[in-house]
């Protein structure tokens, strides 16, 4: 079987140092803009960090930033299935023929930092990517750049941008063994982001997160729009298909707004996303009628997505404890399934044991699986002996892959109840992968 010329390429990037390893450093990235001219430097930037919720936060500030009328770039990490999704234009990831072709730009410049071994380490992988984003973005060129930290704040390699303004989302325990093992650590990194003269909007944060948040922002001279004072989700109900908002802006409350996306951690990204692109705006609130029609058209993949009717199939990329959090309570507030299936395949990295606790509250029985080609994959053995300890034997079904897993899920609920659903989560890389065989099956 033969592979194509892109195929390679992303076989060959991808092989490089990983993300889930870590050489903390901005020299490599810093080295890499300078010989490429700096791309990063070309347009102002919004930066979006923290624990969970940072993805959509960004893909909505995009969103709204399109509706304005403004050309966006967005950087996304990680990938659900194909790594071209981290860099998108205007709203759609750049093609095949693109992404080769900025690839071909770079690949000497990259050879040259590889070959000064900064740090004892040639270019990450997360590095490579990002300053392909960066250099693609100048190329456009766009009016502003979105970009999603990868890990951390203060040596992520989007970080070797000074960003105008610096969004932190809510900050949880996730990464601590890398990140540090207290809030105060793990603020400590994504504070980082926060630069001189920026604005810094932050979400509604753990008392400990806050506190070194606002230190740093004064530390620097960055101005604070903080949830709370100065935005805030004002009133949300449910609707078909999801939620309807009213929030706070710069120019006073917005209601009326329709979010196609489910839970109250949803709705609250929404505000963050309104009080950053105000923020970058700077001189005035945004129309009312903007706001109204960017979040009608929303779409977030993955993020409690329905990817099949008949049974009811919902994907979540949640993978730690705060995220299944919120997940378990969109999907009782959202979905009346009657019982669900949960699927679930987790990384060994994270807390296994007190997520599952979790999705039990939610979740009626549960089939737990690995997912392909990840050396982090939690083996299937190993986190079915955790979910007895949580669900009764008899409610853990095990299946060596996620193609058996739906199909399992799927029969489980078809077999249970006309109103029973499948919410499948535990990891990002599970999302994805349930999601392109569901929606391959379709097709």
């Amino acid at each position: 079987m033969t592979t194509s010329p892109h195929a390679e390429l992303t076989a060959a990037l991808t092989s490089r140092w990983p993300e889930h390893r870590v050489a903390p450093s901005l020299s490599r990235i810093s080295a890499l803009m300078e010989l490429l001219g700096d791309p990063q430097r070309s347009f102002p930037v919004i930066q979006v960090a923290g624990t969970n919720g940072k993805g959509s936060t960004a893909i909505m500030i995009e969103t709204l930033l399109r509706a304005a009328g403004l050309r966006t770039g967005r950087f996304a990490s990680p990938h659900l299935s194909d790594v071209r999704e981290r860099i998108t234009i205007d709203g759609e990831p750049v093609s095949e023929e693109r992404f080769d072709e900025v690839w071909r730009d770079v690949e000497p410049y990259v050879a040259m930092v590889d070959e000064q071994l900064h740090d004892g380490v040639a270019m990450t992988f997360f590095e490579v990517i990002t300053g392909m984003a960066y250099a693609a973005f100048a190329d456009a060129p766009v009016d502003v750049a979105v970009m999603e930290v990868g890990l951390g704040g203060r040596w992520d390699a989007t970080s070797v941008a000074d960003a105008q303004v610096a969004v932190v989302a809510p900050i949880g325990l996730d990464h601590t063994h890398i990140l540090g093992d207290t809030i105060e650590q793990i603020a400590g990194e994504k504070a980082g982001i926060i630069k001189p003269g920026s604005v810094a909007v932050l979400a509604g944060q753990d008392p400990a997160a806050a506190k070194v948040l606002l230190e740093r922002a004064v530390g620097v001279g960055a101005k604070v729009r903080a949830e709370g004072p100065d935005f805030a989700l004002l009133e949300r109900r449910v609707a078909v298909g999801g939620q309807l908002l009213r929030i706070d802006t710069a120019g006073g409350p917005v209601g009326d707004v329709f979010l196609p996306l489910f839970g109250e951690h949803m709705a609250r990204n929404a505000s963050l996303a309104v009080a950053a692109v105000e923020a970058f705006l700077g001189s005035q609130p945004l129309n009312p009628e903007i706001i109204v029609e960017a979040m009608a058209s929303v779409e977030a993949p993955a993020r409690l997505e329905i990817v099949r009717t008949s049974p009811t199939v919902v994907v979540d990329t949640a993978h730690n404890a705060q995220a299944a959090r919120a997940t378990v309570d969109a999907v009782a507030e959202s979905f009346d399934f009657q019982p669900t299936i949960g699927v679930v395949a987790m990384m060994q990295d994270k807390d296994a044991e007190e997520v599952l606790g979790i999705f039990s509250e939610q979740m009626d029985q549960v089939v737990v699986t690995q997912v392909r080609n990840s050396p982090r994959a939690r083996p299937v053995a190993e986190l079915a002996e955790l979910a007895e300890s949580v669900w009764s034997p008899g409610n853990v079904h095990r299946a060596d892959t996620m193609a058996e897993a739906l199909e399992l899920a799927t029969m489980l609920a078809d077999t249970a109840s006309a109103h029973a659903g499948v919410l499948v989560a535990g990891s990002v890389i599970a999302a994805g992968e349930a999601r392109d065989l569901l929606k391959r099956d379709d097709a």
